[in-house]
């Protein structure tokens, strides 16, 4: 839904600073996640170690307009003169007041989940069993705490029919804004764990503040043997309907009459509100998942779910992906990554889990947990109970990681037990290397750095270099820019390795210079560079459906260029809680390779986009086939009257900005009439102009040294198959380098050569794999003296028209044992 920017500085109660008219669709607390500026509304929100006003002159630098603050910077007219600013007393009261008169607008079913631990489980097992009847919105993964809610409930819009939301509390105090916010008129406790014990005085105390979530609930739903909660429960005026469910009452509105467990998979049989007796079959055999798909039944059947279909859904409910991961490991070990949190509830399901997998009969059962962090336990009675849980629960190695841990080592009672402090000393002793044919569960609070230990169990010294001039990069990156308006944005590729040169430090550097987008081919690329530091939106140009869950991981917006991949892109992003996942969308205007249809696809793309809200596209573009050439002019613009009519047209479907983009880097400069909202920056970027073949600034120098030099009579040959037959007394000079490396074979036997002291050398025979011959007879060299493959002075494109191909075959194809070199003067 869309907002005005009057109508919001009303409801939150806020003193506007600025005149700019706007429209607000998308709320935005951690800079890092900016996607669409124009219609952003920005909450600097003020906490003990940051202060989201510090991250104001970025946004507005990226497009942000809409703020909402507790202090109005000095000389915003001159400073931000396009933007509003709504001065509030609390930026996250104001936040969450938002989300509350937004909530205020349905008058639908919403279903508000509280509780320890199955939160998530219950949230994404709800959406599973609902979503065919009726369109969900829900949290994105985990969005329960003070800002995760106002966030989430603020993804509800015209087409939401249910929404189901988590809501978690840390200490005393919490839940009644998040009741407010949520309003649920469904409301459902999961459980009452240890989990931030340490917070409250006690048990009761804890239950008693959850259940402030359901006062003014419509209905509730929870466990009716939870003697816990059942008597905190009674303490309450609760005037609406308890839906709980039992084993042990058959009057309970829930009877679950049997639980029949087998290999893989559970059947319960039930009586819902003393009707007939039915019964759902679940694939899972684990206590939290029997428990959380009775929750699930009774919510379901509440909104209107037959038993036939509830029965036919749960049998396909899928694994909930933010928790428990399986994975293969190396030396024949299985991992189970839980290290999501370290409580003991979650620590005894985790558990259950690994001990009732059917796959681990015959390896060790190994456990590698760190501390148990807000308990409100003493360490001494935690562990005890530590050590009687993973004994019963078959545990044969445990492993301890942390400070606490390690003082309360003589507490645990597994024979085989090693303990460290921090997770680097684990991972440099001989216990870490000696893992082998085990089912690990690591399971560890997110302070101590346990993915580090995952991604270890599931890496030149060479005198050829490739030297990389970053101003010379920039330098690229401004003569382009040169050419555009000023309000157009700008996507640099940085695929393939940056074209060879190393996409790191090229992605610094142009995150550095506040380019708007980097692309990638692949979603590894893109997650590398999110493991570098890279802040910048980052793009995925041809994105397998292997690896959904590294581009959501690693907010990677993925090009979606067929239906195939759109389906199965909405089912991967519903399996993990997501909503309005941003996504570019290709059309085909004449390339022929990927994209949609653009004269007979527009409607069907329209109609599946809008039947759903877990992606949302940020973009569309298309490719021009010969921008670099004038005899295709014809030819580009039926492509951009193609592209024009269509982006026109899946623009006028949704209400929020959709980049269009179509120029490329011989584009923005052939054609400046065209470059739309954004365009997109490759080989340009590099050095090279695809309008000439002529180098702008040589970015990419790829360097070698003499290894030896050495005299060869007339008549003799250098290399493989006697190919290089010399024809006079000659000096021959082996540099190493060779086709490994990424020296084209068909260089050689004199095709083309290299410079040595600024001398032309040619390649004599057959290059191999590791070393390459040249010719320096006449040339003053010695061995150690640096020789250049292409360069400043050796224009890559020499190589390329030798080859009968293009620069880019060239720039990508350098191998990475080539170290790169980074300067800049």
């Amino acid at each position: 839904m869309i907002y005005t920017i009057e109508k919001i500085t009303t409801l939150i109660g806020a003193r506007r600073f600025g005149e700019e008219n706007a429209n607000i669709g998308f709320l935005l607390t951690d800079s890092r996640s900016l996607c669409f500026p124009e219609e952003t509304l920005f909450f600097a929100l003020k906490s003990g170690r940051n202060d989201g006003h510090h991250y104001i002159p970025e946004l507005y630098r990226r497009g942000v307009r809409n703020f909402v603050v507790e202090d109005v910077p000095e000389n915003m007219e001159q400073v931000y003169p396009k933007a509003n600013f709504l001065k509030v007393i609390n930026s996250l009261e104001a936040l969450q007041r938002l989300a509350e008169r937004h909530r205020d607008e349905f008058n639908i079913p919403v279903v508000g989940i509280a509780g320890s631990n199955g939160k998530t489980m219950v949230k994404e097992w709800l959406y599973q069993i609902l979503s065919p009847n009726m369109h969900v919105t829900r949290s994105p993964r985990s969005y329960n705490s003070q800002i995760g809610v106002p966030l989430s409930v603020w993804l509800m819009n015209e087409q939401t029919q249910v929404g189901v939301f988590e809501a978690g509390i840390s200490k005393p105090g919490e839940m009644l804004a998040l009741r407010d916010i949520v309003q649920p008129s469904i409301a459902v406790l999961t459980n009452i764990g240890t989990a931030h014990q340490e917070n409250f005085s006690s048990m009761e105390e804890k239950c008693h503040e959850k259940l402030i979530f359901f006062h003014d609930a419509e209905k509730m739903v929870y466990d009716g043997d939870d003697t816990l909660v059942t008597k905190v429960l009674a303490t309450f005026d609760y005037k609406g309907e308890k839906l709980y469910w039992s084993l042990k009452d058959k009057t309970a509105p829930m009877y679950i009459k049997a639980v029949e467990k087998k290999d893989t998979a559970t059947t319960i049989t039930y009586i819902y509100k003393g009707g007939e007796e039915n019964r759902y079959s679940i694939p899972f055999i684990d206590k939290a998942s029997i428990t959380n798909s009775v929750t699930c039944a009774i919510v379901a059947l509440q909104l209107g779910i037959t038993p036939d279909q509830l029965d036919e859904r749960m049998q396909l409910l899928e694994p909930v992906a933010m928790r428990m991961e399986v994975k293969e490991g190396r030396h024949g070990c299985t991992l189970i990554n839980d290290s999501y949190n370290s409580d003991f509830k979650s620590l005894d399901i985790a558990l259950d889990f690994m001990n009732r997998r059917p796959d681990h009969k015959g390896r060790t059962r190994t456990l590698i947990l760190s501390d148990i962090v807000q308990s409100g336990e003493q360490p001494e009675i935690l562990y005890r109970e530590v050590s009687d849980l993973v004994c019963k629960r078959g545990v044969e190695k445990f492993i301890g990681i942390g400070p606490v841990m390690f003082s309360q080592r003589d507490n645990i009672q597994v024979a085989d037990k090693s303990f460290f402090t921090t997770v680097k000393e684990f991972i440099h002793s001989p216990v870490f290397d000696n893992l082998h044919d085990e089912v690990i569960l690591i399971k560890g609070a997110r302070q101590f750095g346990f993915d580090r230990i995952t991604e270890l169990l599931v890496q030149k010294v060479h005198e050829t270099v490739l030297e990389v001039n970053l101003n010379a990069m920039v330098d690229n990156l401004n003569y382009y820019r040169s050419f555009m308006k000023p309000e157009t944005k700008l996507v640099c590729m940085i695929k393939a390795d940056a074209y060879g040169a190393g996409s790191v430090e090229i992605a610094k550097t142009l995150q550095e210079h506040r380019v708007d987008y980097l692309a990638v081919a692949v979603a590894d690329e893109g997650a590398m560079l999110r493991g570098n530091g890279i802040t910048s939106n980052i793009m995925i140009m041809n994105p397998e459906m292997s690896a959904f869950k590294t581009m959501f991981d690693n907010d990677l917006e993925p090009e979606v260029y067929s239906f195939r991949l759109l389906d199965a892109l909405v089912k991967a992003a519903e399996m993990e809680g997501i909503t309005d996942y941003p996504v570019h969308i290709k059309l085909d205007t004449g390339m022929h390779r990927l994209g949609f249809d653009p004269e007979h696809d527009m409607e069907e793309l329209i109609s599946r986009l809008k039947h759903q809200n877990a992606v949302i596209p940020r973009s569309v573009f298309s490719h021009f086939v010969g921008s670099d050439s004038d005899n295709f002019d014809e030819f580009s613009a039926h492509q951009f009257e193609l592209f024009d009519k269509a982006s026109r047209q899946l623009q006028a479907a949704f209400d929020h900005k959709i980049l269009r983009h179509i120029d490329n880097s011989a584009g923005i400069e052939h054609f400046p009439e065209r470059q739309l909202d954004m365009c997109r920056l490759g080989l340009g970027l590099y050095g090279i102009n695809p309008r000439n073949n002529g180098v702008i600034n040589n970015v990419s120098t790829l360097k070698t040294t003499i290894l030896q030099l050495r005299h060869v009579k007339a008549g003799d040959t250098v290399g493989y198959s006697r190919k290089g037959t010399i024809e006079h007394d000659s000096v021959i000079a082996a540099i190493p380098i060779g086709y490994a490396d990424g020296l084209n074979r068909h260089l050689g036997n004199r095709r083309c050569y290299c410079l040595v002291n600024g001398q032309r050398a040619q390649y004599v025979g057959n290059i191999c794999m590791d070393v390459a011959m040249i010719d320096v007879t006449g040339i003053d060299c010695k061995e150690g003296d640096s020789v250049e493959i292409f360069g400043d002075n050796l224009p890559v494109t020499v190589l390329s028209d030798v080859l009968d191909t293009i620069p880019y075959e060239v720039l990508t194809g350098i191998s990475n044992r080539v170290k790169r070199i980074y300067f800049q003067d």
